[in-house]
């Protein structure tokens, strides 16, 4: 019996590890696998890694069988995220709404266990509508998502907690922007630019980062939340907020970096204007009461801790694990 990853990179990859640690056998499905890169998170010769493309569901069923698989962890998404669904909103709509439902009609035809979708914060940031404050029969009753990206995120959760009704155990974690150990392609605007802000610091070079204010989590909780959220059983909740607990501006973050990294040059800017609309900053973190009492989950990593882990990553060799 064995767990499907879906994706393998930023938080495919450190799925893979924990659930590696757990006893589990995990097997990552990428439709590009990078095993160099993956190398550096986690032993690839004990993990399985399969090309595969969510979009092909022979592929799926083929995993499925031949890798025994139980349950699915769902991380397969459009590159780039928002910019990237924005840039190219019919791929990123193909990529993230079918391959997902390919997934769950994969869950339902092979009566897997439980599916676990990765969901974001962005359902919480770029939003609009909602001035009728729910009341019935009024056109802007509910917000609703900005963006392409956050209007696909939505869908998928909605799909997927209509497919319970199916016989489905689905579950999504939102996590908030997540940044962390990965050397390989992919990942979201803001993993991406933390990434190059450590590794110009590194170098000794200026670097800049966004002002805004909002919350990040380390891609080790990430992977832990979405890890329990696998294996917790009782669940009552369907839907799960997986972050760091806590806002950081970008003063605080380029702060942090210049005391990890004595010869760091951080410059905070305004963020540059992107192909959507501006996202609408939560002045609160995300609440983690529900993931606290039913998954168990607690971050594990503060800012300063999480920056400290990734610049020990940066300045090992390449290729160390």
């Amino acid at each position: 019996m064995a767990i499907l990853i879906t994706g393998a990179g930023l938080v495919g990859s450190q799925i893979a590890r924990l659930e590696l640690e757990r006893g589990e056998r995990p097997v990552l499905m990428d439709v590009v696998p990078q095993p160099a890169a993956l190398a550096e998170i986690v032993d690839v010769n004990k993990v399985g890694l399969v090309k595969g493309d969510v979009l092909n569901p022979l592929d799926l069923a083929k995993v499925i069988k031949e890798e025994e698989i139980t349950r699915v962890i769902h991380t397969a998404a459009n590159p780039m995220l928002t910019v990237g669904a924005q840039q190219s909103p019919y791929t990123a709509i193909r990529l993230n709404i079918v391959g997902t439902v390919n997934v769950l009609e994969a869950a339902r035809i092979f009566e897997l266990e439980r599916v676990v979708f990765c969901s974001s914060f962005v359902l919480y940031n770029f939003i609009s509508g909602g001035e009728d404050r729910g009341a019935d029969g009024k056109e802007e009753a509910y917000p609703r998502p900005s963006t392409i990206y956050a209007s696909t995120k939505q869908a998928c959760e909605s799909i997927g907690l209509n497919y319970t009704w199916l016989g489905i155990d689905f579950v999504a974690v939102r996590f908030s922007a997540v940044f962390g150990p990965w050397r390989g392609l992919g990942g979201g605007g803001p993993s991406n630019l933390f990434r190059e802000m450590l590794e110009k610091s590194l170098r000794g070079e200026e670097s800049t980062f966004p002002k805004r204010r909002m919350e990040w989590v380390y891609s080790k909780d990430a992977a832990q939340g979405a890890v329990k959220a696998c294996h917790a059983e009782g669940l009552q909740s369907r839907v799960f907020n997986i972050g760091m607990g806590e806002l950081y501006d970008g003063e605080e973050i380029a702060n942090i970096v210049q005391r990890v990294v004595s010869k760091a040059r951080v410059k905070t800017v305004e963020p540059p204007r992107g192909a959507g609309p501006s996202p609408k900053l939560s002045k609160e973190p995300g609440d983690l009461s529900r993931s606290r009492s039913e998954l168990r989950y607690e971050p594990e990593y503060t800012m300063e801790q999480a920056i400290q882990d990734y610049v020990k990553f940066l300045e090992a060799p390449q290729g160390a694990q």
